[in-house]
């Protein structure tokens, strides 16, 4: 699979490699926070390049009401007992391990990858609450490599919500952004179709065991 992307201009560093875990906390409503740090994966252009060309990637299909659609992205998972697709997402996992350590209680043990391919490639309002994150604080970080995309979240309930509520995070160029505490039950993210020009963008997401 070939395809281009445009490099940032804070992306030359040479191979891949994750730097020093010093984000931004915010926080959100009912407990949930995120943690957001800028290009905390430098040379990131070359990991998208090799993800891109050598993970098997799946097109898959779901049931969605009363038919069966395509996924908008590819997607491959990787579970605990299995080997990550490059050394560079071995090297991210013990980092992100050693940092939330204390938080977290436990090591990031799973890693999902999404392909966005280009403006229509999406997914929808969601919170990872498959396993554990239905019913306990839990954190899920996510390193984005290639061009960057707008990440959305919002609280759960509508409710809450007002015209100010939702919050947007355009991620890519090797950004990782941390979903902690209550997000996954309290808020929702998403990834929106863009009518403009959209570059081509892979989202590795870290797990705990059983959250999904």
């Amino acid at each position: 699979m070939s395809i281009a992307v445009q490099e940032s201009l804070l992306d030359l560093s040479g191979e891949a490699a994750p730097g020093t875990v010093r984000p931004e906390r915010i926080p959100l409503s009912r407990g949930a926070w995120i943690d957001v740090q800028r290009g905390w994966l430098t040379g990131s252009a070359a990991l998208f390049d090799r993800l891109a060309e050598t993970v098997p990637w799946r097109a898959e299909r779901r049931r969605m009401y009363d038919r069966t659609v395509d996924v908008p992205r590819l997607l491959r998972f990787y579970g605990e007992d299995d080997q990550l697709p490059d050394p560079v997402l071995d090297r991210c996992r013990t980092a992100l391990s050693a940092h939330y350590a204390a938080e977290l209680g436990e090591e990031f043990a799973t890693a999902g990858l999404c392909f966005y391919r280009d403006g229509r490639d999406s997914v929808a309002w969601h919170g990872d609450r498959n396993g554990r994150g239905a019913t306990h604080d839990t954190m899920v970080a996510i390193v984005s490599v290639g061009a960057a995309r707008p990440l959305l979240l919002r609280p759960a309930a509508s409710a809450d919500r007002n015209a100010g509520s939702t919050l947007r995070y355009s991620l890519g160029h090797g950004d990782l952004i941390v979903m902690g505490g209550s997000c996954q039950r309290t808020w929702e993210h998403a990834v929106p179709k863009s009518s403009r020009p959209a570059g081509p963008r892979i989202s590795v997401q870290f797990r705990p065991t059983g959250v999904r």
